[in-house]
């Protein structure tokens, strides 16, 4: 991860000044492109790392940077912006945008997310294996498993939606994820209710404590779940 190029497409030279300082502490690269048209001409000629993508930037907006880079690859793309209405982060997401960050944001917060999705991500593309623990899912073979090194894996029958929930947490392994970004992610197309994520984080619990991950999936009072260390 260190020494990862990081393309911060931001038009606030202030902002981009500070991301570029905070990233550097990190040991991470950097280079800034003010504009959309910008962005994609460094992607193409760079082959950043990862893309931090403001939305509202001049000549090609960040919805048309994402679209282009995602018809190119699966360079990693981390959405930084204004826009904090729900619709806004569930279009970057649909798109394909790796995680969302809102402003104001803390420029540490920031880079904790970027360092996140470089792991996830390491030696180009998407991971196909997300592990947490003794917790995996394979995306390409849409199997979800816990594994003992001394009994070996347990396959979990999961629905669609409990899939599509623990892969949001296993994205995000220590992350307090609200009810709210658990629906917008994992069940975009349908007509829940909030109330829903709670029914089906419970019986994931329960089918993922049955398979011996007890304690993994952790209830943060008043805010929503946390994939934890376990028990």
């Amino acid at each position: 991860m260190e020494n990862a190029l990081i393309c911060v497409v931001e038009d606030d030279p202030d902002i981009a000044r500070i991301l570029q300082t905070y990233l550097e502490r990190e040991r991470l690269r950097v280079i800034c492109a003010a504009d959309g048209e910008t962005a994609l001409q460094q992607h193409r000629s760079l082959n950043p790392d990862l893309l931090l993508l403001d939305v509202n930037v001049p000549k090609k907006d960040g919805y048309a940077v994402l679209a282009e880079v995602r018809r190119r690859g699966d360079t990693p793309v981390i959405f930084a912006t204004a826009m904090a209405e729900d619709i806004d982060r569930l279009t970057g997401l649909r798109m394909g945008a790796d995680d969302y960050v809102v402003k104001p944001f803390n420029p540490a917060e920031v880079v904790a997310r970027v360092k996140a999705v470089l792991r996830r991500t390491a030696g180009g593309g998407r991971a196909e294996l997300l592990r947490h623990g003794p917790i995996e899912a394979d995306l390409s073979a849409h199997i979800a498993r816990v594994v003992d090194p001394g009994a070996g894996a347990t396959a979990l029958n999961l629905t669609l939606s409990e899939f599509r929930i623990l892969v949001q947490f296993l994205n995000a392994p220590m992350r307090v994820l609200t009810r709210s970004e658990i629906l917008d992610a994992c069940l975009p197309d349908s007509d829940a209710l909030e109330r829903t994520v709670d029914s089906h984080v419970s019986n994931l619990r329960r089918k993922l404590e049955a398979a011996g991950a007890v304690g993994f999936l952790a209830v943060v009072r008043g805010v929503g779940y946390r994939l934890a260390a376990g028990a």
